[in-house]
């Protein structure tokens, strides 16, 4: 399926809309099982606390691929993404209620490439504060 965003629409500054994503410990017992990532501060309190966190805490790379769902919906393709990169600077705790954490997730085109590529810059934060460092994405687009 390719990109449904046409190269030629997008400009350097143009804004992909903030959106909200929700993780919930459910959603953190999935992808412990998908990426065989068993890691207690993922899912045990008990445990979290004990090495001082503040409580299970969301696995790194969840949170990446949470955040990196911001481009692949804009671009209309999963494989439209051809590079990423992250520096993890805070964990997100995710409580063990209904509402659970919610990353706040926006964009912006930093620079248009040759073969109709983009780089995306993106601003990922949990509760005000940016978890996501030098969070880009290179997406081939239509």
């Amino acid at each position: 399926m390719p990109a449904i965003i046409d190269y030629d629409d997008v400009e350097v500054g143009t804004r992909i809309p903030e959106r909200e994503f929700r993780i919930r410990r459910e959603d953190l017992v999935r992808y412990c099982g998908a990426s065989g990532d068993f890691n207690v501060i993922h899912w045990n309190e008990r445990a979290a606390q004990g090495v001082g966190l503040p409580g299970v805490i969301a696995h790194g790379m969840y949170t990446m691929a949470t955040a990196a769902r911001l481009v692949t919906d804009w671009a209309g393709d999963p494989g439209s993404v051809v590079d990423y990169g992250v520096r993890f600077s805070s964990p997100v705790p995710v409580p063990d209620d209904d509402a659970g954490a919610t990353l706040v997730v926006s964009g912006v085109v930093e620079k248009k490439l040759e073969d109709n590529r983009v780089v995306v810059n993106l601003t990922v934060r949990f509760d005000g504060s940016k978890v996501l460092l030098a969070s880009r994405a290179t997406v081939q687009l239509a």
